[in-house]
């Protein structure tokens, strides 16, 4: 066994325990697996350990490695979308988790109509108002957002996501999961149509998400290993 399956069958085992404590069926939280940076060999070592859903941050990595994996894996992507990637990505992903404007939620409407596609997406939502990250403030989905965009009659909107201030306490991290899933409950009532994905938790917070109704938790360095520090500029 590798050590990439050993850490796998670790993480199911974390997940089945925090379902249990939650009083959820497993069956209903994913594991997605972030591959970014890693090699397309640690990908195939995870698949022949079972697991099929693959995430990436990058474009320009999907295109890459998806073509050199056997066409039955699935693969979403979790990183910023800029509008001139959309393309060429919306053919290979089964979902995106990162539309988090209008005006790219339009790109990908526009585009999956020339490519005859119904894209699935998660809404990314900006909980903390983080200026070093993207995402839609919750009360501007609220305010009529939230209504334009079901007006894109080409996506499938799947839920929200998130990615919370980092802070090494997972339990720091669980007001953000369930004000999360409050803003979903509050914007399913709204428009009337349901919402029922939450894309949140990562590698150390991922019971705690699981716990406040996770649908989908996005696990990459407990699953692969420590990534490589980037290279410092000179």
């Amino acid at each position: 066994m590798s050590e990439i399956s050993e850490r796998l069958a670790a993480i199911r085992e974390r997940l089945n325990a925090a379902c249990a404590r939650a009083g959820r069926d497993p069956a209903g939280v994913e594991l997605l697996a972030v591959s970014k940076t890693f090699p397309v060999e640690a990908i195939r070592a995870a698949m022949e350990a079972g697991q099929m859903l693959f995430g990436e941050n990058k474009v320009q990595e999907v295109l890459a490695k998806a073509p050199e994996l056997p066409s039955r894996l699935r693969w979403h992507l979790i990183g910023h979308l800029q509008s001139n990637k959309v393309r060429k990505v919306l053919p290979l992903v089964e979902a995106v988790h990162s539309v988090d404007s209008l005006d790219i939620a339009r790109d990908i409407q526009r585009i999956g109509g020339e490519l005859g596609l119904f894209p699935k997406v998660y809404l990314e939502v900006n909980l903390a108002a983080e200026s070093t990250k993207h995402g839609f403030k919750p009360e501007a989905l609220r305010d009529g957002g939230l209504e334009a965009l079901y007006q894109l009659d080409r996506l499938h909107i799947q839920g929200l996501m998130c990615i919370p201030p980092f802070d090494p306490t997972p339990e720091k991290t669980r007001p953000y999961f369930a004000q999360l899933r409050a803003w979903r409950d509050e914007l399913e009532n709204l428009g009337g149509a349901p919402l029922p994905g939450l894309s949140m938790g990562m590698s150390h917070d991922f019971e705690v998400a699981i716990e406040e109704g996770a649908t989908i938790v996005r696990v990459g360095s407990a699953i692969f290993g420590e990534r490589a520090p980037k290279a410092p500029v000179l």
